[in-house]
């Protein structure tokens, strides 16, 4: 009997290992990272969803897609992996990856690209896109998580003054 797994997003370029929040690869967070395998599906399933909104935000900037199923099957054609968690904005940067510095006929991918798309090579479009949604998922991660070290002091003396420490 086949197991349905969700997998993980790793695309085996971690930069949490070296102290960053918000991995460079992924875009998932550290403690997503570590925590990976001990998510329920449930969790999972939010983090990719949180994964696709921020990527889907980022491209929308630069491409309409019009036809996603002549781009599943065009990416399947040309063997390019893409991930089935992702909506179709999600699989475009793996498009623009692997063409590098060739030329893409996006319209044999069911794509339109927008004007702030045009006349940029795909791997630099694909590097630009990669920074915008890193920084979106940095911006996240310290909206949710992050704390000012002064709220932090304020917390902690309030909990001291509750307990009746101070």
């Amino acid at each position: 009997m086949a197991v349905n797994r969700i997998r993980t997003p790793c695309i085996g370029v971690c930069s949490t290992v070296f102290g960053d929040t918000v991995c460079r690869g992924c875009r998932r967070f550290s403690h997503e990272v570590v925590n990976w395998n001990a998510y329920t599906d449930e969790q999972k399933t939010i983090v990719w969803k949180r994964l696709d909104l921020l990527l889907t935000q980022v491209v929308d900037n630069y491409f309409i897609v019009h036809n996603a199923t002549l781009l599943a099957e065009q990416m399947d054609f040309q063997n390019l992996r893409y991930q089935p968690q992702l909506s179709p904005q999600g699989w475009i940067p793996e498009l623009l990856k692997a063409a590098g510095r060739q030329t893409i006929p996006y319209d044999r991918f069911g794509l339109q690209p927008l004007a702030s798309a045009k006349d940029i090579p795909p791997r630099q479009l694909y590097e630009q896109i990669s920074l915008e949604c890193h920084a979106l998922s940095q911006a996240h991660y310290d909206r949710s998580y992050a704390r000012p070290v002064r709220l932090v002091a304020e917390l902690t003396e309030h909990a001291a003054r509750e307990k009746g420490l101070i």
